[in-house]
């Protein structure tokens, strides 16, 4: 393979490119990066039809961002006119997406009112509050909407209200809570948040078993969610590591 690179001078060069560029921003297995660098052309050329094309189906969430924006400015607008719960919900939840924590917050505070039944904006504000590190704040709107529907949002809701008890000095809430959920959800997210919790309170054998569980994922998943997961993956790599 090696010694056909020449044949695609001068564009091995961008291939490369490409290929290194993507290496960086997805982070895959970590041998693609010398087939990319000793193959030459052809090596990113391989790399580029392995990684990178089944990785252009994920780019229809990006492709979401520009109507995404339109409509946060339309709503910005609509909001000076007609500043009702509905306008600031469906803001907040754009914002959200954005990862604009703290103005979602801001939106979701005004959707709320003392007639509000949906668990929605809850979850969501909850989320914010998370992001933004004020689990203190997370704690009420997290378990309100636990107690409307314990299995909100396929058992997330309840992983982060236990993250949230983690982070909050409850520790025994926290504990239940992820073995609990644990029985029946296989979010990546819960497992990570429940091995950092273990280490937190040293019980590091346990916190590598959750750990090395997430990474056991990754040879029987279909390639599109191997590649979604992948932030989880590197994740409970770095936390094995910590964990010694």
């Amino acid at each position: 393979m090696f010694g056909l690179s020449y044949l695609f001078y001068p564009w091995g060069f961008i291939f490369q490119g490409l290929a290194i560029v993507h290496f960086i921003r997805r982070r895959p297995d970590t041998y693609w990066l010398w087939i990319i660098l000793m193959g030459g052309g052809l090596g990113a050329l391989v790399y580029i039809v392995v990684e990178v094309l089944p990785d252009l189906g994920l780019l229809r969430d990006s492709f979401k961002v520009f109507p995404r924006r339109k409509r946060i400015k339309e709503l910005e607008a609509a909001i000076l006119d007609n500043p009702s719960a509905g306008n600031y919900e469906e803001l907040g939840d754009l914002y959200l997406e954005d990862a604009k924590y703290a103005a979602a917050r801001e939106c979701f505070d005004k959707s709320i009112s003392s007639r509000t039944d949906s668990p929605d904006p809850f979850y969501r504000r909850g989320i914010c509050e998370m992001y933004l590190g004020d689990f203190t704040a997370a704690l009420p709107d997290f378990e309100r909407v636990i107690a409307k529907d314990p299995k909100y949002d396929f058992l997330r809701a309840a992983g982060l209200l236990a993250h949230t008890y983690a982070n909050t000095g409850q520790p025994d809430k926290a504990n239940a809570l992820f073995q609990e959920v644990l029985k029946t959800s296989t979010l990546s997210e819960t497992y990570y948040n429940y091995a950092n919790f273990l280490l937190t309170q040293g019980r590091k054998d346990e916190a590598k078993n959750f750990t090395r569980a997430i990474l056991a994922k990754k040879p029987t998943m279909p390639g599109y969610l191997r590649r979604r997961e992948r932030p989880w993956f590197r994740r409970a790599k770095a936390l094995l590591k910590q964990a010694g």
